[in-house]
């Protein structure tokens, strides 16, 4: 990046923070914590996978905090496939996020009439207007889901630096509102409601048996709670001052947020016996307040949580109409989709990106809830596949590009970069092999398959208009940023 660019004002590295952050954590960590308990058979078994995901996740952190700063451009994992892989493997990359990133979307979507009923418990009643996956839709929801989204998409619209500022003020609810709620639930609760500290039996279909196989059960989850990571180099291109800065706040973003919602289910595992917490209702973080704090204190606490969950599953949403756009602006940029997405309007948005993620978005509450566990493993599949072909990105540029300017070199070098790699490949086979508690089962599979699959048809079926345009002109449009 050219000494002008470095020093244009932009958005800074607390924003990117707040991003990043603020995409991962969303609204996971008041309405599955009793889940992740479940699925892990206990707090302590899924505090501890979170930990075992931190050692998994951090190396792949890594590896994007060096090469976004070394390729400063819109894209993240599909800009550095391309330079290392060429656009095949670009594609895969770029396809798998851009699924990843847009199933996000729509679950909020679903989610924000959800959550506005445990504040308004009237607000959803009446007659449901159809029934999809074994989830009753309602006119309230398509309404409150439409109008949020657009909301939402009218804020995009207005750049990145007005996203990021509402970004920061959710993002100190969300912490704010956490924080709080884990001190109260410790004080509130017994160390002996961690007890006991492993069962198996709690939830049938459990594909684990011991303590550690609970944990690595959390695995098969964490690619899509920890996603959002991936928001911070896919908006670089605005960064003001040192893109060093900005790389980094990749690996905070993510180290954060697994010591986040591991201290979480340690102190709401203390709040109350865990095997009555993980039967609450959604937001169970929220309902267990009122049973643990009578009269106005539990209500006060309940309300708290319950907008601090609020305002974390705006982060994720906005966070991810931010990182959709801009991915698929630069897989315009390099004719892997039409050129149509490549262009910015004059407030410097991708406007025609935006307008798919809102499209997706209104979608959402049409579909219903019933559908989200599946979607959820898809996602993680999708991460988990860009997040490897990342990984093996580093190692190539190391190779083929060894004099380029690097602002952060990886900790460990291509040992680190190459147990990033291992890691991340280990973990998606697993996704897809039954019977070990990685696995993401069928449904998943399939939604993965078929997704890929339309993203290797458009991308035959673009040929054509590829093959005019010279492909150091299509490499010159993805990395004309980054000069």
């Amino acid at each position: 990046m050219s000494n002008e660019n470095s020093n244009k004002k932009g958005v800074g590295a607390l924003d990117f923070f707040c991003i990043g952050f603020g995409a991962i954590v969303g609204v996971g960590w008041a309405v599955s914590i009793n889940n992740w308990m479940a699925n892990c058979g206990g707090p302590l078994p899924a505090a501890i996978g979170y930990i075992l995901a931190l050692v998994m996740m951090i190396p792949i952190a890594l590896v994007y905090c060096e090469l976004a700063p070394m390729l400063p451009v819109a894209g993240g994992g599909m800009a550095f496939a391309y330079k290392a892989f060429g656009e095949k493997v670009s594609l895969l990359s770029g396809w798998a996020a851009f699924g990843a990133f847009v199933s996000i979307i729509p679950w909020e979507a679903i989610q924000i009439t959800t959550m506005l009923s445990y504040l308004f418990p009237g607000i959803i009643s009446g007659k449901p207007l159809y029934t999809l996956a074994g989830t009753d839709i309602y006119l309230v929801t398509i309404i409150i889901g439409t109008v949020f989204s657009i909301l939402l998409f009218l804020l995009n619209m207005r750049g990145l630096a007005a996203a990021a500022s509402v970004q920061k003020v959710l993002c100190i609810i969300l912490v704010g509102s956490a924080v709080i709620g884990a001190v109260f639930a410790v004080i509130g609760g017994h160390i002996s409601n961690l007890q006991p500290l492993y069962d198996g039996t709690i939830k049938a279909g459990l594909s684990h048996s011991s303590f550690i196989g609970g944990a690595l059960a959390i695995l098969a989850s964490a690619p899509f709670f920890l996603a959002g990571f991936e928001t911070i180099p896919q908006g670089i291109e605005e960064a003001g001052g040192d893109v060093k800065s900005v790389g980094k706040m990749v690996v905070l973003s993510v180290g954060l947020a697994c010591v986040f919602y591991s201290v979480l289910l340690f102190a709401f595992g203390m709040g109350m016996p865990w095997q009555e917490f993980f039967k609450l209702n959604s937001p169970a973080a929220a309902e267990m307040f009122k049973l643990v704090y009578k009269g106005g204190l539990g209500v006060f606490l309940y309300w708290l949580i319950t907008l601090g969950s609020i305002a974390g599953l705006f982060t994720t949403w906005n966070g991810f109409f931010i990182a959709s756009a801009n991915l698929l602006m630069a897989m315009g940029r390099a004719s892997l989709v039409p050129s149509v997405f490549a262009k910015k309007d004059k407030n410097g948005v991708p406007r025609a990106g935006l307008i798919v993620c809102l499209v997706l978005s209104l979608i959402g509450p049409f579909l219903g809830i019933g559908l989200i566990d599946a979607v959820t493993s898809f996602s993680a599949a999708a991460f988990v596949l860009s997040w490897m072909i990342t990984a093996y990105c580093l190692i190539r540029l190391r190779k083929t590009m060894p004099d380029a300017n690097r602002p952060f070199k990886i900790p460990g070098g291509l040992p680190m970069a190459w147990f990033a790699a291992i890691v991340a490949t280990v973990v998606f086979i697993l996704l897809f092999v039954p019977g070990n508690p990685v696995f993401m089962g069928t449904t998943a599979i399939i939604m993965f398959i078929g997704w890929m699959a339309i993203g290797i048809i458009l991308y035959i079926a673009n040929a054509g208009k590829r093959k005019r345009i010279d492909p150091k002109v299509r490499e010159n449009n993805l990395y004309q940023n980054a000069k």
